[in-house]
C-alpha cells in the first residue's frame, strides 16, 4: 500500500488534464488536422514541409499555423511512444522485454525524481529480474546501482554486496558490449566506401574479427556475438569470399537456434538478407532459393523486410537467367496489398525492376511460348520510350537504368537513331555525373554502349570494346545495397545479351 500511496502523491500534485496521443478512438475523428497529417504521413504524401503546410493549410511552412501544429503533432507522437503494442505476434520476447524495461526504468527515474524512494526500488527489483533473465547489461547496471544506494540508505549489508557485485560484474560486461559496438560500427562507417579507400579498413578488420572472438569467449553476451557475426561475415564479404561468409551466418543462425532468449526478428532477418546476398554473388539459384523460399517464412508479409527480401530473390532469378520464377517473384511481391504503399527510392527500384521484366518478355519471349505468355496488356512501350525520364540527382542511378532499358527496346526495334539519343545521353552523365570511383562499371558499360553506336549497330564493326569489357570482368558485381551498385542483370552478361541482337 505504501507504494500506491507515494504514486498518488506524485499524480495529485503533478497530473496532466489530459494525455494527448495517437489511439484507435482518437484516429476515428476525421475532420481533425491531426488525424489528416498522421493519415496523409502514413501514405507518403509529403516530401517536406512545404508540402504538408500547402496540403493542411494552404500556407507557407513558416507560418504560425502550421508551426504550431507540427509542434504539437511532434508531442503527441512522442507521446504515444510510451503506449506502443508490444505484444503483437511477430514481436520477439527480447525485443518486448527491452521495450518494456527502458519504458519501466524512465518510472524508476521519474519516481527518485520526485523522492518515491521506496516505489522506486521495487520497480528496479522487478526490473532487474527481467534484466538478468535476458543478460540486457545496460538495464542490470543501472538498476544495481540504484538499489545499491538503497541498500546502503536502509543499512542492509547482505543486500548491498548482491547489488554492488551484479553492478561490477555486468559494468565489465556493458563495457565490452561497448567495445563490440565500436568494432562494428568502425566497419560499417566504412564498409560502402569504394575498394581503392578500403585498403585501411582491410588492413584492420582482422584485428576487429579477433578481438571480438576474444571478447565472446570471455563475456556471455547475445550483443557481442551478434557483434562477431557481423564482422566476420563484412570481413569475408569485403574479400569476395561468400561461400565463409554463408558459413557465418549458418553459424549465427545456430546461435539465435541454441539460444532462444536472445532470439531478436532484426538479428535473423540481418543475416539471412546476408545469406541471400551471399547467394546472389555466388550465382546460386538452386540454394538461393531453398533459402528464400524457408526464410520468407520468418517475415511478415508485407513488411519492409520481406519486400527487401523479395528484391534479393528477384535479382538473383534475374542473374541466373530463372526469368519466369523473376516474374512469378515480382507479381508475388507487387500483388501484395501493401505493395502501393511503397514510397521514395524504394517505390522507384520495383519500377526498374518492372521494366527490365518487360525488356526480356519481349527479346526472349520470342523463343520461349512461356515467357511470350506473360505479356501484360498494361505494359504501353510506347509511353515509356517516350518518357523523358529525370530522376533527381540522389537518384540518377534510376536514371541511367531506365535509359539503358530504352536503349535495349530501341535496338529490338531496330530503331538506332533513337538508341543512339539515348546513348549520347548516358554518355553526358557518365563524364559529368558519375563519379568513376562510385559508378566504374556503369561507366564501363556505358562506354561499350558508345561504341556500339559509333559502329553504326553493326557487331562486325564494332572496335575497341575489349578494353572497357576486360575492365568489368576485373571488378566484378558487387552489391551491397546501395543504388550506385544494383544491376538488374549484370553488365557483362547485359552486353552479350546485346551482341546476340546485333549480331543477327
Amino acid at each position: 500500500m505504501k507504494h500506491l500511496i507515494e504514486i498518488s502523491k506524485i499524480v495529485t500534485k503533478k497530473k496532466v488534464k489530459k494525455i494527448e496521443i495517437f489511439d484507435e478512438h482518437s484516429l476515428k475523428h476525421k475532420n481533425s488536422k491531426f488525424n489528416e497529417f498522421y493519415e496523409a504521413l502514413m501514405i507518403g504524401k509529403f516530401k517536406n514541409d512545404r508540402d504538408a503546410a500547402t496540403f493542411l493549410y494552404a500556407c507557407s511552412p513558416t507560418d504560425d499555423k502550421y508551426r504550431q501544429l507540427k509542434s504539437r503533432f511532434r508531442k503527441r507522437l512522442l507521446n504515444t511512444l510510451f503506449f506502443l503494442d508490444v505484444n503483437l505476434p511477430a514481436t520477439s520476447s527480447y525485443d518486448r522485454a527491452y521495450y518494456s524495461c527502458n519504458k519501466d526504468w524512465t518510472l524508476v527515474k521519474i519516481l527518485l525524481s520526485n523522492d518515491a524512494q521506496h516505489t522506486a526500488a521495487s520497480l528496479a527489483r522487478q526490473l532487474l529480474t527481467t534484466a538478468l533473465k535476458f543478460k540486457f547489461a545496460d538495464v542490470i547496471v543501472n538498476c544495481s546501482r540504484i538499489l545499491r544506494r538503497y541498500a546502503a540508505m536502509e543499512a542492509n549489508e547482505k543486500q548491498y554486496e548482491i547489488y554492488d557485485q551484479y553492478s561490477k560484474q555486468y559494468q565489465d560486461i556493458l563495457d565490452a558490449e561497448i567495445r563490440s559496438e565500436e568494432f562494428y560500427q568502425r566497419v560499417t562507417m566504412n564498409y560502402h566506401k569504394a575498394p581503392d579507400k578500403n585498403q585501411n579498413l582491410e588492413e584492420k578488420i582482422d584485428i576487429y574479427c579477433n578481438a571480438l572472438v576474444g571478447l565472446s569467449e570471455t563475456y556471455d553476451s547475445p550483443i557481442i556475438f551478434y557483434n562477431m557475426y557481423l564482422v566476420w561475415v563484412y570481413r569475408y564479404e569485403m574479400l569476395n569470399d561468400y561461400n565463409s561468409a554463408l558459413q557465418i551466418c549458418d553459424n549465427a543462425e545456430q546461435y539465435i537456434e541454441e539460444n532462444p532468449r536472445y532470439y531478436q526478428d532484426d538479428k535473423l532477418a540481418t543475416f539471412q538478407l546476408k545469406k541471400m546476398n551471399a547467394y546472389l554473388h555466388l550465382r546460386d539459384y538452386k540454394n538461393g532459393k531453398v533459402n528464400a523460399e524457408k526464410c520468407l517464412q520468418s517475415f511478415p508479409e508485407g513488411s519492409d523486410t520481406w519486400f527487401t527480401f523479395m528484391e534479393y530473390y528477384l535479382l538473383m532469378a534475374m542473374h541466373t537467367d530463372n526469368y519466369i520464377n523473376a516474374l512469378a517473384i515480382y507479381r508475388k511481391a507487387s500483388s501484395n496489398t501493401r505493395f502501393k504503399r511503397i514510397v521514395g527510392a524504394d517505390k522507384e527500384k520495383w519500377n526498374v525492376y518492372d521494366m527490365y521484366l518487360n525488356y526480356i518478355i519481349e527479346s526472349e519471349g520470342t523463343n520461349n511460348p512461356i515467357l511470350r505468355a506473360q505479356r501484360r496488356k498494361t505494359f504501353r512501350l510506347s509511353r515509356f520510350l517516350n518518357d523523358p525520364i529525370l530522376y533527381p540527382k540522389e537518384q540518377r542511378m534510376f536514371t541511367v537504368h531506365l535509359l539503358v532499358v530504352q536503349v535495349l527496346f530501341l535496338i529490338e526495334k531496330n530503331s538506332y537513331s533513337a538508341a543512339t539519343e539515348r546513348i549520347d545521353r548516358l554518355k553526358n552523365y557518365a563524364n559529368r555525373q558519375l563519379k568513376k570511383e562510385d559508378y566504374f562499371r556503369s561507366i564501363q558499360f556505358i562506354r561499350l554502349l558508345q561504341q556500339l553506336a559509333k559502329a553504326d549497330y553493326r557487331y562486325e564493326a564494332l572496335s575497341n570494346v575489349e578494353k572497357y569489357y576486360n575492365r568489368l570482368v576485373e571488378q566484378p558485381f558487387k552489391y551491397r545495397g546501395l543504388l550506385n551498385e544494383i544491376e538488374i542483370i549484370p553488365y557483362e552478361k547485359l552486353w552479350n545479351m546485346i551482341l546476340e541482337r546485333v549480331r543477327k
